[in-house]
């Protein structure tokens, strides 16, 4: 079976990680959520004491990690050494696979997304990542920046309600004090800011196959992707 590039878009909360690592582990598949990046570089930007509004800092700060490869990817290198709960990440040796997962970090990465050069900076390692194929990708602008010519493209999405509810009951399960209500503010602020951003907003391919999770278990949509991913790579 031929080895394809697969790319899955969608807002905050559409259900993308999970999925992508369940569509990863059935495909025997790569998997490189590109969002922990920009985590990644929000978290290293917080510890250094940038603001979400220095963009000069931080493009600066976002150009060194990369430069330097300050930010590893282990399960990109070695796939084997791929975690079941997700992509790990690496910021100078440190695994901060947890630390980027706060609201706090959520809300810096939607900021930091937003700057052209940090884009940039972070481009080549996820198109490195990708090139050889048989890698799943887990992003915002996957099927429209970073691999527009990927074989297969998917866009998921849920109403903010859904995607909220999903965003505080992760929190809530790892003890993090948040509403309800914050939980859905912050899950409308950042569909705003995702999908206004002058570079690279968050949009549907126009060649990519539209799945709401809502109201739809994680493995029902894992089994539909792998039926198309089959059928594209030749599979009968």
């Amino acid at each position: 079976m031929r080895r394809l590039c697969v790319a899955i878009d969608g807002p905050a909360g559409a259900g993308k990680g999970t999925v992508a690592r369940g569509l990863a582990a059935r495909l025997g598949y790569l998997l490189l959520d590109t969002g922990a990046l920009y985590r990644t570089v929000a978290l290293a930007a917080s510890r250094v004491g940038l603001g979400w509004g220095d963009a000069e800092g931080i493009a600066a700060l976002a150009t060194q990690l990369a430069e330097q490869e300050r930010i590893v990817l282990p399960g990109v290198k070695r796939p084997e050494t791929q975690r079941a709960g997700g992509m790990q990440v690496l910021l100078d040796g440190e695994d901060v696979s947890d630390a980027i997962r706060t609201p706090e970090i959520s809300v810096g990465a939607s900021r930091v997304s937003a700057i052209p050069a940090v884009r940039q900076a972070l481009l080549a390692m996820q198109r490195q990542a990708g090139a050889s194929g048989g890698v799943v990708l887990e992003g915002r602008d996957i099927g429209t920046v970073v691999f527009p010519d990927a074989e297969v493209k998917f866009f998921l999405t849920a109403p903010a309600e859904v995607r909220a509810r999903r965003r505080y009951d992760e929190l809530a399960a790892r003890g993090v004090g948040v509403s309800f209500e914050d939980t859905l503010t912050d899950v409308v602020e950042r569909d705003r800011a995702d999908s206004e951003r002058a570079v690279a907003p968050l949009r549907q391919a126009e060649d990519a196959i539209v799945i709401d999770s809502a109201n739809r278990a994680p493995e029902e949509i894992v089994e539909e992707m792998v039926r198309v991913v089959e059928a594209r790579a030749g599979v009968r």
